[in-house]
């Protein structure tokens, strides 16, 4: 396979921006990858948010929102797991179907209709998750093998599909079904995040030989806006209003995407 910059064969939206215009797309990637990384989670939702508003195509929406994801999960991953926090036990069943249905999910195509459909849900999705309190954390058991492997599948197929981690459902999920501790979910979720991005993102570079070139500049911003957030936000930084902003902006991608499909 040989790889091509998307650049190369036509035209993508960064070539019809002037330079001011991709800057301060730049700043406001980082600034998403801030706000996420400083509340556990890589951005995917975001970076496909800021994109659907700056008019990119879902050819290269997806591939640069799974590589964004894998930059700032990895930081997210590492920051957990020096914490104490992560659980193989846990993450093991959740990861065995999800990553080889990542790449599956990443390597399909959806006609640009059904992924406006599809996204703009997982992004009103993510932005009620973020308008939700987080309530005690209680005594938490994993579940049986068998439920978890078969969930992960289905979640590591629809990361990959939407270009996704898939944290910002089972975070959630092992929080609702008490299945894990907060920082357990967390810290489980940003390796799941990592995992399934880098499947879903092998696979739709499978599928198209292309990668858009603006992503080497985001690529810089996520990584400084990334590992500012992580910092910031294992010193305890207040997330509440934090969250809100991203609902915010979730909501009007979100329902852009839908009332545009």
């Amino acid at each position: 396979m040989t790889l091509r910059l998307k650049g190369e064969s036509e035209k993508v939206p960064e070539e019809l921006m002037g330079a001011g215009e991709i800057s301060f797309l730049v700043i406001v990637v980082a600034v998403v990858a801030f706000l996420y990384s400083s509340v556990g989670h890589a951005g995917a939702s975001g970076y496909i948010a800021v994109l659907a508003l700056w008019g990119f195509t879902p050819d290269t929406i997806k591939p640069l929102a799974l590589f964004l994801n894998i930059l700032v999960a990895s930081i997210t991953t590492w920051q957990f797991y020096r914490a104490g926090h992560f659980s193989w036990r846990l993450f093991w069943p959740f990861a065995l179907l999800a990553i080889p249905c990542a790449f599956i999910g990443g390597y399909l195509g959806l006609p640009t209709r059904y992924f406006n459909l599809l996204v703009g849900a997982v992004l009103l999705f993510s932005a009620a998750r973020f308008m939700l309190r987080p309530g005690p954390d209680p005594e938490a058991a994993p579940p049986p093998r068998v439920v978890a492997v078969l969930t992960g599948g289905a979640l590591g197929f629809l990361s990959g599909l939407t270009g996704t981690g898939g944290g910002i459902f089972l975070t959630p999920l092992l929080l609702f079904k008490r299945w894990a501790r907060v920082k357990s979910a967390a810290a489980v979720s940003a390796l799941f995040i990592l995992a399934n991005s880098s499947a879903g993102l092998l696979g739709n570079l499978h599928r198209t030989n292309q990668f858009p070139p603006i992503a080497f500049a985001l690529a810089a911003a996520v990584i400084v806006g990334g590992t500012l957030g992580s910092y910031f936000g294992s010193h305890r930084f207040e997330h509440g209003l934090i969250k809100k902003l991203l609902a915010v902006v979730l909501l009007i991608a979100g329902a852009k995407l839908i009332l545009t499909a």
